[in-house]
């Protein structure tokens, strides 16, 4: 198992992250600026949470964007000031996600996957959900 806490182990797993962010985002037609090297939060080799610049507005964040052990997802940054705030709002769609799909309904405003395998994957995504909002609660986590 390599380890995540040396600097180029380290170095090299955001590289893939933010390899796949960039194509997520390539794939979603996200209009979008700068994308720094390292993410603006990370539990490697776990999760990392990646500021979006702005496709308009240099400096300015546009998008908070999610990436890892988990389903590669982007929210607006509108209202949301730090990594934190977007690992809650992003795990509260998978939530409330999670339970459409259980309930075979589609949710209203967003769709993660093709919808053919949403009965097995709801428990994935709501455990997913479930972990980041833990860790959201732990302070240590984020200090």
């Amino acid at each position: 198992m390599e380890d995540y806490e040396d600097p180029e182990v380290e170095a090299r797993w955001f590289a893939g992250q933010r390899g796949e962010v960039l194509a997520y985002l390539h794939r979603e037609g996200v209009q979008h600026g700068v994308v720094e090297e390292i993410p603006a939060w990370s539990a490697s080799p776990y999760v990392s949470v990646w500021r979006i610049g702005s496709a308009s507005t240099q400096g300015a964040v546009s998008w908070w964007a999610i990436c890892g052990d988990c389903p590669c997802d982007y929210v607006s940054a509108a209202g949301i000031r730090n990594p934190r705030e977007a690992v809650k709002a992003i795990a509260s769609l998978w939530q409330e996600k999670a339970a459409c799909m259980g309930r075979g309904e589609t949710h209203p405003t967003f769709v993660i996957g093709t919808g053919e395998n949403d009965e097995e994957l709801a428990p994935l995504l709501a455990s997913r959900a479930e972990l980041l909002l833990e860790w959201v609660e732990d302070a240590e986590a984020w200090g």
